[in-house]
């Protein structure tokens, strides 16, 4: 099994990168697990102090399990990952049941700022891209699929997402193997990525 994780900023094309991955690597099977699927649960807090939580600040996500996860795929075991919602900031009664395979990619924000967690990857991946773009995409997405209006996402990216980014995110960059500028439209980086993969597998 190879452990690849994947980080970035938010809204820097992670997921895309995560995507063209997969559809490179059509004839392994892989699963994905999601560091915002490991959001701690807050239902014990009213929904005013839920929406208030900095999710881009390490001490939001639950990193013990997200580790132990990891290490359960590594011995065989089925996995039933949390599913967590943004509407209500909680964590739903349902999982995700994961199966080990050959690849099994971490996907987040933050997944290579854990000592912890970079010891059970393999490779180390981090996905660059100008902070305007991000902020776009950012802006959204979170309309989309977050119920938030622009003024909601830009008071959010000022109070919470760029501090944090600064502090917590673009420093683990140094941590990467190797570095995807301009995230899934980045192919060349993409297929070499892809190579590397492939040439572990055999």
């Amino acid at each position: 099994m190879i452990v690849i994780g994947i980080a970035g900023g938010t809204g820097s094309g992670k997921s895309t990168v995560v995507r063209r991955i997969i559809e490179n690597l059509s004839n392994a099977e892989v699963s994905v697990l999601a560091q915002d699927s490991y959001y701690k649960d807050n239902s014990d807090m009213a929904l005013e102090e839920r929406q208030k939580i900095n999710f881009d600040h390490p001490d939001a996500i639950e990193w013990d399990l997200l580790i132990q996860h990891i290490e359960d795929l590594r011995a065989g075991k089925v996995i039933q990952q949390p599913i967590y919602s943004y509407l209500t900031c909680t964590r739903s009664k349902e999982t995700i049941p994961v199966r080990p395979q050959k690849v099994v990619i971490v996907e987040g924000i933050l997944c290579l700022g854990q000592p912890k967690l970079r010891d059970v990857m393999d490779i180390k991946v981090f996905v660059d891209c100008e902070s305007d773009i991000r902020l776009s995409r950012v802006i959204k997405r979170d309309i989309i699929e977050r119920g938030r209006n622009v003024e909601q996402v830009l008071e959010r990216y000022e109070k919470t997402v760029r501090p944090s980014h600064i502090q917590f995110i673009e420093p683990t960059k140094r941590y990467a193997d190797i570095i995807v500028p301009e995230g899934g439209q980045n192919h060349v980086a993409i297929d070499i990525l892809t190579q590397f993969i492939q040439k572990n597998l055999a």
